[in-house]
């Protein structure tokens, strides 16, 4: 029996000094905003990466309302304390919706990429929009951040995260911004085929 749970202590822990670190860094959309925790994209991507070899811890870095300067005030710690191997940045629809420069919220995405890389991890850029509350111009110039931001630094981004779910009624929450539970899976399901190749 002791030679059995030998072997069973040394597996686990053959198994968590294998397990890698990923981190999401993210506002309302990845903390899981009016849903339980649980039933968010973040914790069925966990799910997910418990089967992948090898297995991938994530920490969940997201804060309901955050904006890319709250971000870049938050990833060093986040970045010391996990030593990700990957980082996703879901950050910059607070800034828009606030109307703020998209000069300055590139500025932010660059440095938050940046860090990321500095300190080791591949970086995937997730993609929103906003509505068109200040005119085409500048909704055009916001969503053009991201594939700006991708390019010049060489990194992965995915899209518009919401784009098979923010014009579903039935995959949205009653205030037209955040996706329900159904929508979750949908989600993981956008990210999922420019995540894996980085993992």
């Amino acid at each position: 029996m002791s030679r059995i749970l030998g072997a069973v202590i040394i597996a686990l822990i053959s198994m968590t000094a294998s397990a890698k670190s990923l981190v999401v860094l993210g506002d309302s959309i990845s903390a899981g905003y009016g849903i339980e925790v649980s039933q968010g994209w973040v914790t069925l991507l966990q799910k997910q990466l418990e089967t992948h070899n090898p297995p991938y811890t994530v920490h969940n870095e997201s804060i309901s309302g955050d904006t890319t300067a709250g971000g870049l005030a938050r990833i060093n710690p986040a970045l010391q304390r996990h030593q990700p191997d990957v980082v996703i940045i879901e950050l910059g629809a607070n800034d828009g919706l606030r109307g703020l420069s998209p000069a300055l919220i590139k500025s932010n995405l660059v440095e938050l990429v940046h860090r990321a890389q500095k300190a080791g991890a591949n970086v995937l850029l997730l993609s929103m929009r906003i509505p068109p509350n200040y005119g085409k111009r500048y909704t055009d110039m916001f969503y053009g951040i991201y594939p700006s931001v991708a390019k010049e630094l060489n990194v992965t981004y995915v899209p518009f995260i919401l784009e098979d779910v923010a014009l579903v009624n039935d995959l949205m929450q009653a205030d037209g911004l955040h996706p329900n539970a159904k929508a979750q899976p949908v989600i993981v399901e956008k990210i999922w085929p420019q995540l894996e190749p980085l993992l």
